[in-house]
């Protein structure tokens, strides 16, 4: 699993800017909690060849899927949760998780890790309030 924070990050496509070149559908990691974003690990060096050629050619926009064949990468092999999934579950499985942490992090006496837990937790139920609020009528639980 990937993570960023301690939150396990989302795997999602998203378009990454490299200079002057914006390179679309790029297999890339989303932190739900400080929102870091980081190109796959396993297409970052086709990544990192495909952004330079586009820029040293000039070009403003390119497709990653048009040049990279990720058939035989299995991109959300280590990610809990992916873009496909409903966000009000993709927040409980983080916030579940992160009591997960919490209740481990009690057990060793980690002052420090439950303090970083706790602030995150608090980043998670903030998310899904809002999500709640979005789904309601009128905002209203």
């Amino acid at each position: 699993m990937s993570f960023c924070c301690g939150a396990s990050m989302i795997g999602t496509k998203g378009t990454l800017k490299h200079y002057r070149t914006r390179i679309h559908n790029v297999p890339i990691l989303f932190c739900p909690v400080c929102h870091r974003i980081e190109v796959h690990y396993l297409v970052e060096n086709e990544y990192e060849i495909l952004a330079e050629y586009a820029h040293g050619d000039g070009a403003s926009e390119v497709d990653f899927h048009d040049y990279v064949d990720e058939s035989d990468k299995d991109l959300h092999e280590n990610c809990v949760n992916n873009e496909e999934e409903d966000p009000m579950q993709i927040v409980q499985s983080q916030i579940d998780i992160s009591l997960d942490l919490l209740s481990f992090a009690k057990g060793i006496s980690d002052s420090e890790w439950q303090q970083q837990l706790k602030k995150r937790l608090i980043v998670l139920s903030q998310r899904r309030h809002k999500l709640r609020m979005k789904r309601t009528p009128g905002g209203m639980i």
